[in-house]
């Protein structure tokens, strides 16, 4: 009967010292991946977030019933297990699968002329599960990046980025999932952003500027086309609206949220009229204002510091993605990079633009501060692809130049 207190301390012992080591490389694991992920990056992305957590709760407070901060709470959260998840995916081991990557984005988007239903606008560009949405195109610019990054740094190592082959190969994966967004959602807004990545990449991957050139006049014949069979009537008034003063002579028709929106900003002056005093927002007369306008609803209250702070923090988030491409040491982590500033860039300037009136209301949410699940999460998740190349550069062989 002695024996059995003794091994049973023993075991007890054995399993303390067990589950101590397992503590430990629990610890040590975690201290590895906060010490070579990229912190910083999460931090300022955080910071954004909760920034645009209490712009979304000023447009909302007065609204009973509305649980869009709750939602962008959980988007949050949902974001960051994301970023986490894909720092520790190998960038390579899903570039590898491009082929892949593009019929499921494909599929993904056609599944909107099934069950496609419309946002706050007209277009039908999300699918809609209860009071959750998801907008494809919104997803799948991600993937986007990591496909054509994959095919440029191919044809780059191959010295065959320039060749007429390798650039017709690139334009027809761009234009099949251009095209099939307008059809399916007719959302002209996330359809042009693929533009904007597209052309940037292609820059900085080294593409001869004859072919800008080309590519320039194939725009200018296609234009005309793209114009009358692709857009409707109602994209060609948002597009010229802040251009041709006749389309909207009232200014109480297309024009009148640019005009609302840029009221709002000027009446902020320096410093605002305070969180949760805006005359303009808490009147709840600006549509979309914890959406496509959210800047102005920091421009009303919080005035210039505030959006010079949106305008500031967005910087930092985009050098730091060129930041870590550039030294990735590997043309496709460096691509990649490229494309993920350049998507957050193309939205930022066209949000900031349209609350200004200064560019179409095409319906972009600001990156980290607009309510919007779907764009969180992309967000955060994009982020996370890029403190996984910060994680895992490659060796000197691989340099990029």
């Amino acid at each position: 009967m002695g024996a059995y207190p003794f091994g049973c301390a023993l075991y007890l012992k054995r399993a303390t010292r067990a589950g101590e080591k397992s503590l430990r490389k629990v610890i040590d694991a975690v201290y590895k991946y906060v010490r070579e992920s990229d912190t910083f990056l999460l931090v300022i992305c955080l910071i954004s977030s909760v920034y645009g957590l209490l712009l979304i709760k000023s447009t909302t407070r007065h609204t009973a019933g509305d649980r869009s901060v709750l939602i962008q709470i959980i988007a949050m959260v949902l974001g960051i297990g994301l970023y986490i998840l894909m720092s520790l995916i190998d960038i390579d081991t899903l570039a590898d699968k491009s082929r892949l990557l593009f019929f499921v984005s494909a599929a993904f988007i056609s599944t909107l002329f099934i069950w496609g239903k419309a946002g706050d606008t007209v277009n039908k560009a999300w699918l809609r599960f209860g009071n959750i949405g998801i907008q494809p195109a919104e997803v799948v610019k991600v993937l986007f990046i990591i496909i054509i990054a994959h095919m440029m740094s191919d044809y780059r190592d191959r010295r065959v980025l320039n060749s007429p082959m390798s650039l017709l190969k690139i334009v027809l994966v761009f234009g099949a999932l251009f095209a099939l967004i307008l059809v399916a959602s007719a959302d002209l807004g996330s359809a042009l952003v693929y533009v904007f990545i597209m052309l940037i990449m292609l820059f900085v991957a080294g593409t001869q500027l004859r072919w800008f050139a080309f590519l320039g006049a194939l725009v200018a014949a296609a234009t005309p086309l793209v114009w009358k069979f692709l857009l409707t009537q109602r994209h060609r008034n948002l597009i010229m609206a802040p251009y041709d003063p006749t389309i909207d002579k009232t200014g109480l028709g297309i024009t009148w949220q640019p005009k609302l929106s840029k009221n709002a900003i000027a009446a902020g002056k320096f410093f605002g009229q305070g969180l949760f005093k805006g005359k303009i927002t808490q009147s709840g007369n600006l549509p979309q204002q914890r959406t496509d306008f959210i800047f102005a609803t920091a421009g009303e209250e919080l005035g210039f510091i505030g959006c010079i702070a949106i305008v500031a923090l967005l910087v930092i988030i985009i050098s730091r993605c060129v930041y870590v491409g550039v030294r990735s040491n590997n043309s496709r982590g460096l691509l990649v990079c490229v494309g993920i500033a350049a998507m957050l860039l193309t939205q930022t300037l066209e949000n900031i633009g349209m609350c200004m009136e200064l560019t179409p209301v095409i319906g972009l949410t600001l990156p980290f501060f607009s309510y919007g699940g779907s764009s969180v999460v992309t967000n955060f998740a994009a982020m996370g692809i890029i403190s996984g190349i910060k994680m895992r550069p490659k060796p000197t062989r691989f340099r990029y130049m």
